[in-house]
């Protein structure tokens, strides 16, 4: 049985157990056979009497898959031929695959870089103001619109029309209402990828604010008390306290906000199509599975993607690990 038969029986069997109570049942049954077993046999059989419905679809939906995944990445345009690493020599020297590239790192920075500053920045200022709640629920809120809601949202605000035409965009009309002439945010090489990140800072600064004003809110009281009668002012405070001792949080938020840039698509497909050099590498592995039918390039570059995305998690397991072995 090959590997693609073998994901399609284990999916069906893991459908099979969900479905109707299966899991329920499966339970059940399990637990009148391991009460038939001796006491230590029981006490070893029983863990993996509740994880093993877990790792059948860990198996079904993740490990079989990714596998597969990567055996593609080898093959041809069909799936048919061995091509070796001929599909990953073109994800590191085709031009638009360099722009992709170049792109998720800009992303990558700017993102990650604004999105917990901001975030960090707007939390230790809310926490001295009485009306803090408010100010987070507005600053939250649009982390409750999806990404493609949130992209439907902002082309309203990039709306261009050229120059003597009543302006529909909201940022182009209070350019014009200032005197400057309308900009093609979405169509102007030179602007378009910052105005597509400006979006996914806009979602992901409430995220990071809400996380990081927990951590600032955790800070002892009686630490910076000390400070302020030691002569330290606001800045050093900032500096010198509050960002060392919520560092923990600040690169687990960090890390976090990373794994979903690198994985963005949706922004770029519902703005630009990833047109106009704004692909990313989500968006330029969509195109190559499913636009242009290359099985072996969409693969290698989907494998490229997990790769890139493991040692942020490593790490973050890493940091975890650390912070439960110091409790």
């Amino acid at each position: 049985m090959d590997t693609s038969n073998a994901v399609r029986l284990l999916s069906a069997i893991a459908a099979i157990i969900l479905g109707s109570g299966g899991v329920i049942a499966l339970f059940y049954l399990a637990n009148i056979l391991v009460n038939r077993l001796p006491f230590k046999a029981r006490s070893r059989v029983l863990p993996w009497v509740y994880i093993t419905p877990a790792l059948l679809v860990l198996t079904a939906f993740l490990i079989l898959p990714t596998i597969r995944t990567l055996i593609l990445s080898f093959m041809g345009q069909r799936s048919e031929t061995f091509v070796g690493l001929d599909n990953y020599i073109f994800a590191f020297t085709n031009s638009d695959m360099l722009v992709a590239f170049r792109n998720n790192i800009l992303w990558l920075v700017l993102v990650t870089g604004i999105s917990v500053g901001l975030g960090l920045i707007i939390a230790v200022l809310v926490d001295r103001v009485p009306y803090e709640p408010l100010a987070k629920g507005l600053i939250f809120l649009p982390m409750a619109i999806s990404f493609v809601g949130a992209s439907v949202i902002w082309r309203f605000m990039y709306a261009y029309q050229p120059p003597g035409v009543e302006q529909i965009g909201l940022l182009n009309a209070i350019a014009v209402a200032l005197g400057f002439e309308p900009v093609g945010w979405l169509v102007n090489k030179a602007v378009n990828n910052f105005a597509l990140i400006a979006i996914m800072i806009w979602l992901q600064t409430g995220f990071a604010m809400v996380l990081l004003s927990s951590a600032v809110k955790g800070i002892p009281k009686d630490v910076i008390e000390a400070a302020r009668i030691d002569g330290a002012n606001e800045i050093q405070i900032f500096w010198r306290i509050t960002i060392p001792m919520i560092s923990s949080t600040i690169v687990v938020v960090s890390t976090t906000i990373i794994v979903l840039v690198l994985k963005v698509f949706d922004i770029v497909f519902v703005m630009t199509g990833g047109n106009l050099d704004t692909d990313v590498i989500a968006s330029r592995m969509i195109k190559e599975m499913f636009n242009f039918r290359n099985f072996g390039r969409g693969s290698a570059i989907a494998v490229i993607l997990l790769l890139a995305v493991i040692p942020v998690m490593v790490a973050n397991i890493q940091r975890f690990r650390q912070q439960e072995l110091t409790r």
